[in-house]
C-alpha cells in the first residue's frame, strides 16, 4: 500500500487517498468494539460541542460584556478553524502516524476546552475556540478510518451504523446538557465537561488503538503551504466581513473594503494553485466530477440551513420567550431524536429506492416544517414547535445519508480521499456562513420592522397618544402623575422593539424554507447512481 500510495502522489492529478477512507491491513485488536468505544469518545465529544454551545450564547454574552451578534462568534470560529484543518488532517496522519496525530487534536481539544471554559475576555474565549476547532477538525474522519479497519468487512455497515449513531446521538444530547449545565452551575462547565472525556479517550486511544504497520512515517508527498495559506486567508476574510459588517455597516468602512479585496485575492490564488499543483492540500479537480460538484453545492446549502437553524432557535426561546438555557435545550432536542428515527428508514428505502427522490423528501420536509416555524408568535407555548422540531430532524436524516451516496456515487475510488476533504470543508464554511448570516439578519430585520412600525404610527397620531395615555396612567402609582411620560414612552419602545423581533425571527424562518426548496430543485440535476456504493467520508455534526 505504501508503494501503490507514492505511485499515486507521483501520478500528475492524483493525490494520496484521505485518512478518512484510505484501507490499511487492519491491525490485530483483541475486541473491535472497545476500538470503538474509544475513538467514539473523541468523536462524540466534538459533535456534542457544536450544539452545547448554543444555548449558552446569552449567558456567555452577558458574562463577558458581549452583544449576542459577537457571541455566535464562539461558534463560527470554531466551524472555521474545523473547516481549515479538515483537508490538512491527512497529510499529518500519513507523516507523523495516525495514532500519534488522534492523540495530538483530543489534547489539544482537551486542553483548550479548558482554556474556553476559564476565558475572562471574548477575545480570550474566541482564541481558544479556534485551537478548539483545529484541534477537532480531524476527529470525524480518523474516526471514521479507524472504524472501518477495526472491523472485518463484513461488519463495516456495523462501524459505519456506531459512527453515525455517534454523530447523531450527540446533537440531541448537546443543547440539554449545555442547558443544564448553564442553569445549574455555570456555562462554563459546557466547556468543562469535555476535560474529563478527553482524559479517557487519550487513554484509552493510546492503550487499544493501533497503527497499520505501512502508515507509520510516510513521506509519500510534501506539504502544500501555500494552499493551506491561501486558505486560511480567504476563509477568514470572509468569515471576518461576514461576522463584523453589520457592525461597521459593510462596505462603507474602508477595512472591509480591503478585507473583501484581500478575499478575493486569496480565493483566486487558492483556486489556481490548486487547480494547477500536482499535490494540492484541496484537490479541486474532482469538481470535473458532475454529480460531486452538485453534492457540494448541496452540502454548502444543507450546512448553512443547518447550522441558522440549530443556532437561532435557541435565541428564539431565550430571548423572546424568557426561556432558561435548560428548558430551550430541552425544546429543541427533538430536532436529534427525529434524526435518529429516520436513521434506519433510511438504511431500508436506500436500497430500494432512487436517492434523489429521499432527497427531495429531505428537504421538502425540512422546508415545510421550518416555513411552520415562520409563524411564530411570542405567545405560544414549549410544545408548539414540538412537532414541527421533531419533523425536522427526521427530514434531516433523509438528507444526511442519500446527499453523501449521490455525491460519492460516481467518483472513482481513488479519487474518493481527495473529495472527502474538499466535502466536509463546503459543509463547515456553510455553517459558518449559516451563522454569521442568520444573526445578521435578525439585527438588520428588526431593525427594518422597527422603521416600518413606527412610519405607520406617527408620535403625533391619535393610536399612539392613546396607548402612550394608558401606559403613562398605569405607571402613575409608581412615578406619579407628572413624571410617567418618559417610562410610558420607554415601556412602548419596549414592545415595539419586542414586536419588530419577533417578526425577524418569522423572515429568518422563512428565508431558510427557501433555501430549502432550492435544495429539492438542485437535487434533480444529480445523476442517478448505481446501487450498491457505501457512502464515505461524509460525517456531519
Amino acid at each position: 500500500m505504501a508503494n501503490q500510495d507514492a505511485a499515486l502522489a507521483a501520478t500528475p492529478g492524483t493525490v494520496a487517498p484521505s485518512a478518512a477512507v484510505q484501507s490499511f491491513a487492519a491491525p490485530t485488536v483483541e475486541s473491535p468494539w472497545i476500538v470503538a468505544i474509544a475513538v467514539m469518545l473523541a468523536t462524540f465529544m466534538e459533535v456534542l460541542d457544536t450544539a452545547i454551545a448554543s444555548v449558552a450564547l446569552p449567558y456567555i454574552a452577558g458574562s463577558l460584556s458581549a452583544s449576542t451578534d459577537e457571541a455566535t462568534w464562539v461558534l463560527t470560529s470554531y466551524l472555521v478553524a474545523n473547516a481549515i484543518v479538515l483537508p490538512a488532517s491527512n497529510w499529518f496522519a500519513m507523516r507523523i502516524g495516525r495514532k500519534r496525530f488522534f492523540l495530538i487534536c483530543v489534547a489539544i481539544f482537551t486542553a483548550s476546552s479548558f482554556a474556553c471554559g476559564a476565558a475572562p475576555t471574548l477575545g480570550f474565549i474566541l482564541m481558544a475556540r479556534v485551537l478548539q476547532g483545529a484541534g477537532g477538525g480531524a476527529l470525524q474522519p480518523l474516526s471514521q478510518s479507524i472504524l472501518l479497519e477495526s472491523f472485518p468487512p463484513e461488519k463495516r455497515g456495523v462501524a459505519m451504523a456506531v459512527f453515525g449513531f455517534g454523530v447523531v446521538c450527540a446533537p440531541v444530547l448537546g443543547p440539554t446538557l449545555g442547558g443544564w449545565l448553564t442553569d445549574a452551575y455555570s456555562w462554563r462547565y459546557a466547556f468543562y465537561i469535555n476535560i474529563p472525556v478527553g482524559i479517557l479517550a487519550m487513554l484509552m486511544i493510546g492503550r487499544f488503538v493501533k497503527d497499520p504497520p505501512n502508515m507509520r512515517g510516510s513521506k509519500s508527498f510534501s506539504f502544500d503551504g501555500i494552499g493551506l495559506g491561501t486558505l486560511v486567508v480567504w476563509i477568514g476574510c470572509l468569515q471576518i466581513i461576514l461576522d463584523k459588517g453589520q457592525e461597521d455597516d459593510w462596505f462603507g468602512a474602508t477595512w472591509i473594503r480591503w478585507a473583501a479585496l484581500l478575499l478575493a485575492v486569496s480565493f483566486v490564488w487558492f483556486v489556481w494553485h490548486s487547480w494547477h499543483s500536482k499535490h494540492p492540500l484541496v484537490n479541486l479537480r474532482v469538481l470535473k466530477n458532475w454529480n460531486f460538484s452538485i453534492g457540494c453545492v448541496l452540502i454548502l446549502m444543507f450546512g448553512i440551513s443547518i447550522y441558522s437553524t440549530v443556532t437561532v432557535l435557541p435565541l428564539f426561546y431565550q430571548e423572546l420567550l424568557g426561556y432558561t438555557a435548560f428548558t430551550a435545550g430541552v425544546v429543541v432536542a427533538p430536532r436529534g431524536l427525529g434524526s435518529i428515527v429516520a436513521m434506519p428508514v433510511i438504511a431500508y428505502l436506500s436500497e430500494k429506492i432512487d436517492a434523489r427522490y429521499l432527497l427531495t423528501f429531505g428537504f421538502v420536509l425540512f422546508a415545510v416544517t421550518t416555513l411552520y416555524m415562520g409563524s411564530v408568535t411570542t405567545e405560544l407555548s414549549p410544545w408548539t414547535l414540538l412537532i414541527p422540531i421533531l419533523i425536522t430532524g427526521f427530514g434531516v436524516g433523509f438528507i444526511f445519508v442519500p446527499i453523501s451516496t449521490q455525491a460519492y456515487g460516481t467518483l472513482p475510488r481513488e479519487e474518493i480521499g481527495a473529495a472527502s476533504g474538499l466535502y466536509n470543508l463546503m459543509r463547515n464554511i456553510g455553517g459558518s456562513i449559516g451563522v454569521s448570516l442568520s444573526t445578521t439578519l435578525l439585527t438588520r430585520r428588526s431593525l427594518v420592522h422597527q422603521s416600518e412600525m413606527t412610519n405607520y404610527s406617527a408620535i403625533s397620531g391619535q393610536q399612539f397618544q392613546s396607548a402612550l395615555q394608558t401606559q403613562a396612567g398605569a405607571l402613575s402609582t409608581h412615578f406619579g402623575p407628572a413624571h410617567t411620560r418618559y417610562p410610558a414612552e420607554l415601556q412602548l419602545y419596549s414592545r415595539l422593539l419586542y414586536q419588530a423581533t419577533d417578526w425577524a425571527f418569522v423572515d429568518v424562518f422563512r428565508w431558510l424554507a427557501l433555501l430549502c426548496l432550492s435544495g429539492a430543485g438542485i437535487v434533480w440535476l444529480f445523476k442517478r447512481v448505481q446501487k450498491g456504493r457505501p457512502p464515505v467520508g461524509a460525517g456531519a455534526h
